[in-house]
């Protein structure tokens, strides 16, 4: 995959010109956001939801893409906008639901080792504006300036909330050096 290509996609999808643009960007991001939100909030259903939405929302909002601006951080603005406003509907009318083999939250595939189960406990327990960091430098593979650029704040205040974050795992997994 090549961010020029992402964009020139993205341009296409802009212009309207190729219907099968969208459906290459559909295929190279949906994967990937449906990490990102399964990571965040850990319900595969909603996650899915929220890879449609973003999809929506990219299609929505086309016409505001700049072209040759970068296509990775415009989409991943876009999904964490759209957690944030999950994570706000969920905390004004929140669900209580009772699913057994859901006991534990779920930041990604199914972890089966006891490290694996370890570490995605103390993910969901470090800050969520640490933990964004996180996931999307870490999991995600943005670079920090990318991660600044979907979080709309400074490449420094990223790495600090990064180092935070970092240091709160290791706190967390028993591993202070």
């Amino acid at each position: 995959m090549n961010a020029r290509s992402d964009e020139e996609l993205m341009r296409r999808v802009r212009e309207g010109d190729d219907p099968s643009a969208f459906d290459a960007l559909f295929r190279r991001y949906a994967g990937k956001l449906n990490a990102f939100f399964l990571r965040q909030i850990g319900d595969p259903e909603a996650a899915r939801d929220l890879v449609q939405q973003s999809f929506l929302q990219l299609h929505r909002a086309r016409r505001d893409y700049q072209p040759g601006a970068p296509f990775r951080p415009w989409i991943y603005t876009i999904a964490a906008n759209l957690r944030r406003m999950h994570h706000r509907r969920r905390a004004r009318k929140p669900e209580v639901a009772y699913e057994p083999d859901a006991h534990e939250p779920s930041v990604g595939p199914k972890a089966s080792t006891p490290e694996q189960r370890a570490v995605r406990r103390a993910l969901m327990a470090v800050n969520e504006g640490q933990r964004e960091v996180l996931i999307l430098h870490w999991y995600q593979g943005l670079p920090m300036e990318e991660v600044a650029q979907v979080l709309g704040i400074s490449r420094s205040a990223a790495k600090v909330r990064a180092h935070r974050a970092y240091k709160a795992l290791q706190a967390l997994l028993g591993e202070d050096k």
